[in-house]
């Protein structure tokens, strides 16, 4: 065993050393402190643990302080990250391209014998389906729309020729 930093190592078999476990009790009641009120001010673990080091000459694994964090109670801040959303006057909107495009999955979902998506003349998209007595399903990203009939027939037509193509 051999001390560092004030902590007993010992060497893995493979020659380094491994500093063991880190324990909270070894810390003062100054250090304490100062890691509540890091935590208070919104400090993350890996903050934490590297303003140990920078301010207290403690280094420790990023498990030790997780634990550390536990033992001691530290309440950490939940930082609710920002997602980029759509302005409220611009919801999203499918692009319309003008033409009915259908894909075939190179493996089919569960259930069915052939599936795959389609891409509808206004933008909209859904998944097709086959099941093994030929009938079809249709599943739109947006509940409740309904294709035109013009696309519907567009539709049809290419699910036909490219079930044909394939050998169903």
């Amino acid at each position: 065993m051999r001390q560092i930093g004030g902590f007993e190592a010992w060497k893995w078999p493979g020659g380094g050393l491994n500093p063991g476990m880190f324990s909270a009790s070894k810390l003062s009641d100054d250090q304490k402190t100062a890691l509540h009120a890091w935590a208070a001010e919104g400090a993350s673990i890996a903050d934490l643990q590297k303003r140990l080091k920078e301010e207290f000459d403690i280094a420790i694994t990023y498990m030790d302080a997780r634990f550390m964090v536990l033992d001691l109670g530290i309440e950490l801040q939940d930082t609710p990250k920002e997602e980029a959303k759509p302005a409220a006057d611009e919801p999203n909107k499918p692009v319309p391209t003008g033409v009915v495009t259908v894909t075939m999955d190179s493996l089919a979902l569960p259930g069915s014998l052939v599936s795959g998506k389609v891409s509808f003349s206004d933008g909209e998209t859904a998944i097709w389906m086959l099941d093994q007595y030929g009938r079809p399903g249709l599943d739109a990203d947006t509940p409740g729309y309904r294709p035109s009939p013009e696309d519907i027939v567009d539709f049809q037509k290419q699910l036909a020729e490219l079930v044909r193509k394939t050998g169903y």
